[in-house]
């Protein structure tokens, strides 16, 4: 009999390796680095200001996240404050512009303080699929001609509707979607994805150190945290981590537009294999983390392989989780 493997597992182990080394008007809540850089919010951005920058960079980002328990040091909106931390980040990098953040999705934790929008395990979304739909439709039809929803979120169901309706979108729509939690963009410097441990609390500590108290934690175990002890995080870590996401969306951001059909055709069967071996690795017996077992090794390259366009790779990986 395969061995299960659920969510808390999955969390708990994957961050075994070790690194080397909606808008808020709180002051620890702002944008970092906002009063330097372009306005690349989109809904403060005025209708002659989207068209400048649709000419220059037609990509959109949309920032997924959810309200959830993220332990004691840490704020609840975590998943959706880093995932759009990162979107500006990169579109102030590459020139384009990031939707406002969408605070719900699949699943959540057992846990106080988390709104639970659909079942944590279930994959037939009523709500963040046709959602998503709606918002790629709308998007193109105002103009862009890539998007890149990055979801902060990411129990195996939410990471599943996330890509597979990016899939289909990209199909029916014609342009490029990509739709990827943010870690898959950092496995190679050992971020494989936690909840409210070592990763996700270094990578706050960067974004928003304001909102970090690794005091408030006793000795382990945590209440609500799966991975690495958080009491590890670092700012350090979570610039490193930050960047290489960052760097990663910022090339994604502007190759994006430019694909031919050719080249889009590529990428849809790349990420299609990939939910593909996501979806049917539990062969129906309910371990929907069934093919998450490995990877950390399997998918290392991922990021990296997307950025540079070698979706044939992607694939060859995928054959190994």
């Amino acid at each position: 009999m395969a061995r299960r493997l659920g969510r808390r597992k999955f969390l708990s182990t994957a961050m075994g390796a070790t690194l080397l080394g909606s808008v808020s008007t709180a002051k620890e809540m702002s944008t970092p680095d906002s009063t330097e850089k372009r306005e690349v919010r989109l809904e403060f951005l005025r209708p002659k200001e989207i068209k400048q920058t649709q000419a220059e960079c037609p990509t959109i980002f949309q920032p997924l996240g959810t309200i959830e328990w993220h332990g004691v040091h840490n704020v609840v909106g975590v998943d959706a404050v880093k995932a759009h931390a990162l979107c500006l980040q990169a579109a102030q990098r590459a020139g384009c512009v990031v939707s406002p953040p969408l605070y719900g999705g699949v699943g959540g934790l057992s846990e106080p303080h988390t709104f639970i929008m659909e079942p944590e395990n279930s994959i037939f979304s009523n709500l963040l699929r046709p959602w998503l739909e709606q918002l790629c439709r709308e998007m193109v039809r105002d103009g862009f001609r890539a998007i890149i929803i990055l979801t902060g979120h990411y129990g195996a169901a939410q990471q599943i509707v996330v890509r597979e309706t990016a899939v289909r979108m990209s199909r029916a729509l014609g342009i490029p979607v990509l739709g990827t939690p943010e870690y898959m963009l950092a496995i190679d410097v050992n971020y494989t994805g936690d909840h409210a441990a070592w990763g996700e609390t270094s990578l706050m500590m960067h974004l928003y150190p304001d909102t970090v108290d690794l005091s408030r934690l006793g000795k382990p175990p945590h209440q609500g945290v799966g991975g690495r002890d958080p009491r590890e995080s670092s700012a350090k870590d979570g610039k490193l981590i930050t960047e290489t996401i960052v760097s990663r969306l910022a090339i994604l951001a502007r190759k994006m537009p430019k694909w031919d059909n050719k080249k889009l055709d590529r990428f849809v069967d790349a990420e299609a294999t990939l939910v593909a071996k996501q979806l049917s690795a539990s062969r129906g017996k309910g371990n929907i983390w069934a093919a998450w077992r490995n990877i950390g090794t399997a998918m290392r390259d991922y990021g990296k392989q997307l950025a540079e366009e070698s979706f044939e790779e992607i694939k060859a990986s995928v054959a190994k989780l």
